[in-house]
């Protein structure tokens, strides 16, 4: 008798695309990754028929999973240490540094690693459509798996260490030093000009010099791209995060940094 595969789904939600990621458990195995651009940023309206789209034209997202996460990824965050959250006031945290609406509704992931709660907003009705889909499900802000996940594999008794972490129109920067968060941004951006800047002016706030900062990459950029010869142009030691999954990646697709988020999104 054959034995059915145990199998989880990821789901990266911005609203500037998608992202799936299916592995297989039983052979712990990637064995799907499908990413959706969109040329604009979308409506949750039009995110949620992008949505479904997507999943009744891949039959690889029509299986049985027995775990579904859904990760959102977008500026609608924010830290709060556990000291001062009260989940009673998560509108008074956000308010400060995004755009939120009354109907919005706020939710948070606790971050054990860092003692803290990431107050976000999730899209209701993208979820509603998830649970509809395939049941019961997990979400977590993007962000949470990202800190996280650095946290646990930065070396502790190292100076400090600066992630960026790229993402189409947005980036983030992680500063970690002895496996303690120092800061953590996510900034928007149009151009090399701005992206450059606002890394600059990072590193001036939190008084890091150019010349000897560590700078370690991940997400969309590679070596060939204009982001990576601004940013090497300006700053004297920057590399690629080479992290160590524990399944492999069918087809021996190269997945090295470039979906770091997704692929640390199985617990």
């Amino acid at each position: 008798m054959k034995q059915n595969s145990i199998k989880a789904l990821s789901i990266q939600i911005r609203l500037s695309g998608l992202s799936f990621c299916v592995l297989n458990r039983t052979s712990n195995t990637i064995e799907f990754i499908k990413h959706l651009h969109l040329d604009k940023k979308a409506t949750p309206f039009e995110l949620l028929n992008e949505l479904k789209s997507a999943i009744e034209s891949n039959l690889e997202l029509q299986q049985t999973f027995n775990s579904v996460m859904c990760l959102y990824q977008n500026e609608l965050s924010c830290l709060v240490p556990n000291d001062l959250f009260d989940e009673n006031n998560m509108a008074d945290y956000l308010k400060f540094n995004a755009k939120i609406l009354k109907t919005d509704y706020i939710s948070y992931d606790t971050l054990s690693t860092n003692d803290s709660a990431n107050v976000y907003v999730p899209l209701i009705n993208i979820n509603n459509y998830i649970f509809e889909t395939f049941g019961s499900f997990d979400y977590k802000h993007s962000s949470t798996v990202l800190i996280e996940t650095l946290l646990q594999i930065t070396p502790s008794n190292t100076g400090t260490t600066l992630y960026i972490n790229v993402n189409g129109a947005t980036f983030e920067i992680i500063a970690i030093k002895n496996k303690v968060l120092h800061f953590y941004n996510t900034f928007e951006y149009s151009s090399k000009e701005d992206f450059i800047y606002y890394i600059l002016f990072t590193l001036e706030q939190l008084k890091l010099d150019p010349e000897t900062i560590k700078i370690v990459l991940l997400g969309g950029i590679n070596k060939n791209d204009e982001l990576f010869e601004i940013i090497y142009k300006y700053i004297r030691f920057v590399e690629f995060l080479k992290p160590n999954y524990n399944y492999t990646i069918e087809n021996n697709l190269d997945y090295n940094h470039s979906d770091f988020t997704l692929l640390n999104s199985f617990s």
